[in-house]
């Protein structure tokens, strides 16, 4: 009978081992809930259904659930853009530093990953010459001097009983999400900016040309005043007041150069260049294309498309995990070492006969006093919360964003109309003074303002064009840009990630909100979780 029993006694212990095991302290991370909401403003965004007929006019309209291209800017139509970003995604060091930062992320939970499921094992040699008085033992003789070596194989192992290690690979398993996520949005802030700046380049150079244009004539309609006023047709004052137009005109001048060279220099720095580079793209206004389909993701899908929400969503997986690395801390640890070797009084009796020895050490330690661990796991609480509060700040922002650029596209779209209806006036105005003057109804000086009024009412126009293109490209990246590949992406080599389907937080279990604060239920927070319940 009792022959029988002893095996029972290792099974039941390994079975013990198992299911501690299968514990892991602190509550599984569970996604936030999405926003209860489906619109983004107050009252619905309405864009005209007709065309302006001017460039940049065409009519544009919002695709519900429409997904997001990964190379999105491809929809303004400029091959010289597409080139220009695809340099830029291999070139730039803002890019590369945050590659850099991931691969570290993803080391750092390698060497997790390694410690937590091998045992570390470990070869020694050494060799010492030792002094031995036996009047130190109480015996008497002559002291003894001799050599003592040995050689050994060691292997350590802690067990994971209570889920520590796990939570605490589960910890940089989210930080490294997050780092992917921080990729993800470098790479999309960096497209944005390059598209808009290109954008806002070649507005700056276009109203360079037409304010330069209006300088001209209003440099003619000064010289044709001076000449009456030497005539006596005209008094000095009309001189003077077209000087001072002149000068004012000549001086915006200088500004849109400096504006459109800085914007050069920006492109530049962007495409991972020096800003002396020569051989960048000048853009044109009419070489981009106005995209007419603009996606628009509900809010509760954007939150799985943006960046900054997953990264936000990250950080607070983080911080759950390592509340449960501070719970798993007031548990006991078990630890199991094992060295196997020979020692021996010379080398040459090392490996021989007799000179075996091997040790064994199982040690089971429990904190009893320790005033620091209550307050770490405090602390960690107190960090789970404002990783829970970041995250709604974050989410909130992001449905901010969305809802200001639709309101500007409602507007852009409106007042491109607008201005296209003043540049057209002034183009029937010019044609008609145009025609009185071959009449000789007309002089050269009406003929001379209207084309001022016209080139004045072209900067307005092109500064409409230009924020249309750009509110546009905003729209792109407040939804995401084409991040549904770095989405399937960020799920590879997440084994150790404990994730639930996203239908609640840990919070939602003791409140029910639709917007939790991410609280730990009571008892999670007074017992420490999985060890306080059943596993």
């Amino acid at each position: 009978m009792a022959s029988a029993e002893l095996p029972a006694r290792p099974l039941a212990a390994a079975v013990l081992a198992a299911l501690l095991a299968s514990c892991a302290a602190g509550p599984d991370f569970r996604p936030p809930a999405a926003p209860q909401t489906d619109v983004y403003t107050a009252t619905k965004a309405t864009m005209p259904a007709v065309a302006t007929a001017t460039d940049h006019g065409d009519a544009q309209r919002f695709v519900a659930g429409a997904g997001v291209d990964r190379a999105w800017w491809h929809a303004l139509g400029s091959p010289r853009l597409d080139a220009l970003i695809a340099q830029a995604l291999q070139a730039s060091p803002t890019l590369a530093a945050a590659r850099a930062t991931l691969r570290q992320a993803q080391e750092n939970r390698a060497a997790q990953a390694g410690s937590t499921r091998y045992p570390q094992v470990g070869a020694g040699l050494a060799g010492q010459r030792q002094r031995l008085n036996p009047a130190t033992l109480g015996q008497a003789g002559n002291a003894r001097e001799f050599d003592v070596y040995n050689a050994s194989v060691g292997v350590h192992y802690r067990f994971d009983l209570t889920g520590g290690h796990r939570r605490a690979l589960e910890a940089l398993t989210a930080r490294a999400d997050y780092q992917r996520q921080q990729l993800a949005g470098t790479q999309l802030t960096l497209a944005a900016n390059i598209a808009s700046t290109a954008i806002a380049q070649a507005q700056l150079a276009a109203q360079l040309e037409a304010t330069e244009a209006m300088l001209q004539a209003q440099e003619d309609q000064l010289a044709l005043t001076r000449a009456r006023v030497r005539l006596g047709t005209a008094a000095p004052d009309e001189a003077s007041i077209l000087q001072t137009q002149v000068e004012r005109t000549r001086a915006s001048a200088p500004q849109l150069r400096q504006q459109l060279q800085q914007h050069d220099h920006l492109l530049a720095v962007l495409a991972g260049r020096a800003p002396g580079a020569g051989d960048l793209p000048s853009f044109r206004l009419t070489e981009f294309h106005l995209p007419t389909e603009l996606p628009l993701a509900l809010p509760s899908e954007l939150v799985h498309r943006r960046p900054d929400i997953r990264a936000a969503e990250a950080l607070l997986h983080e911080a759950n995990a390592n509340y449960g690395v501070t719970i798993a801390a007031l548990y006991p640890q078990l630890d199991l070492s094992a060295n196997a070797g020979s020692q021996a009084l010379s080398t040459g009796a090392l490996f021989g006969s007799g000179s075996a020895a091997w040790t064994l050490l199982a040690q089971l330690t429990q904190p009893l006093f320790d005033a620091g661990l209550p307050a770490k796991k405090r602390a960690a609480l107190g960090a789970l919360d404002a990783a829970a509060a970041n995250y709604q700040g974050v989410v909130l922002e992001a449905l901010r964003s969305v809802a200001d650029v639709l309101r500007a596209l409602e507007n852009d779209a409106h007042a491109l109309s607008a201005q296209a209806a003043a540049e057209a006036a002034a183009q029937a105005s010019l044609t008609t003074v145009s025609r009185r003057r071959a009449l000789g109804a007309a002089g050269d000086t009406e003929l001379l303002i209207a084309r001022q009024q016209l080139q004045q009412t072209r900067i307005a126009l092109l500064a409409a064009q230009a924020q249309r293109l750009t509110d546009s490209v905003a729209l792109y990246q407040a939804m995401g840009g084409g991040n549904e590949a770095n989405a399937a992406e960020g799920t590879r080599g997440n084994d150790d990630r404990r994730r639930q389907p996203p239908t609640a937080s840990a919070a939602q279990h003791a409140t029910g909100r639709p917007w939790p604060r991410f609280n730990l239920p009571a008892a999670a927070r007074r017992k420490g979780g999985c060890l306080a319940r059943p596993c």
